[in-house]
């Protein structure tokens, strides 16, 4: 079996973790890919028989078994959508604040690699959403799509179908169509619900909105969801899993549920509501003992 590694390499908190990596590879005879980049930053570290230099990231997934993302979540973003068409699994090691997808510490590194070479993990299968514009544009995203107000201190207007039948017409700070996997992120700071993973949902949930009444609400990912711009949407601002996408006068873009999908492997003794438990502080009542 063999890794590749897959990290930002401007960020020094990688460097302990990606040495521990690399440390525990040599021991095991076990190959690692990593890229040039990654190499010129640590070039002390990135040596030995079992390291493998490839010039992308692309060529590192291409040859490895089982991909390594090295970072917090934004990383593990990154990477799910460098994986969302190829069937590999990914670990996640965290180096960053909260690490919800990431979810294996520094000090577990030699344990989970070595679970992972022996299989004594399980994969969880996370379901991205597909936006496409009326010109055919695709987008994915694992955690969510955003449209959010830009150059501007008013609100935005939005009208939302789904399947064809009218839900809203929405004037708030911007609105979120957030898959399971992001339910805990942009989605659960606006006030969305969280939602357990491989649920076949997608939640609408806006930000700010100016009137009371309107609350997220949680559909089957399995229809489309139309969101458009009421009016101009100069002052609209549409990205998909924090990267912001330029778009035309007008906003009309169809959100459904993808066929691609990212495997997150997951040792043992971990669990989704574990997870909560330990990075959201989900449940926590200092009244206990």
């Amino acid at each position: 079996m063999s890794f590749c590694i897959i990290a930002n390499p401007e960020k020094y908190s990688i460097q302990d973790p990606l040495e521990r990596v690399i440390l525990w590879a040599q021991a095991n005879g076990t190959k690692i890919f990593v890229t040039e980049q990654i190499k010129k930053q640590f070039p002390e570290i990135v040596q030995g028989q079992t390291i493998t230099v490839v010039d992308s990231e692309q060529k590192a997934i291409q040859e490895a078994d089982v991909i390594i993302a090295l970072g917090g979540d934004g990383t593990m973003l990154h990477t799910a959508h460098l994986v969302k068409e190829i069937e590999k699994p990914l670990v996640g090691i965290n180096t960053g604040k909260l690490g919800f997808m990431a979810n294996i510490q520094p000090s577990q590194i030699e344990e989970a690699l070595q679970s992972v070479v022996e299989k004594k993990y399980r994969l969880d299968k996370r379901q991205m959403l597909q936006a496409k514009t009326e010109e055919g544009e695709q987008f994915y995203a694992l955690n969510e799509f955003l449209f959010s107000r830009k150059d501007t201190s008013s609100m935005i207007k939005l009208e939302v179908e789904y399947d064809g039948s009218l839900i809203n017409h929405y004037w708030a700070d911007g609105l979120i169509i957030s898959s399971p996997t992001g339910s805990t992120a942009y989605n659960l700071s606006a006030g969305g619900p969280i939602i357990q993973p491989n649920t076949p949902v997608m939640v609408v949930t806006p930000i700010n909105p100016h009137t009371l009444t309107t609350r997220p609400l949680v559909l089957p990912s399995n229809r489309p969801l139309t969101v458009r711009s009421v009016g101009t949407s100069e002052h609209i601002l549409f990205s998909y899993d924090g990267i912001v996408q330029p778009h035309n006068s007008t906003l009309d873009i169809e959100i459904i549920q993808s066929d691609f999908s990212v495997d997150l492997i997951q040792l043992p003794e971990q669990n989704y509501f574990e997870t909560l438990r330990n990075k959201l502080m989900w449940g926590f009542d200092k009244r206990k003992d």
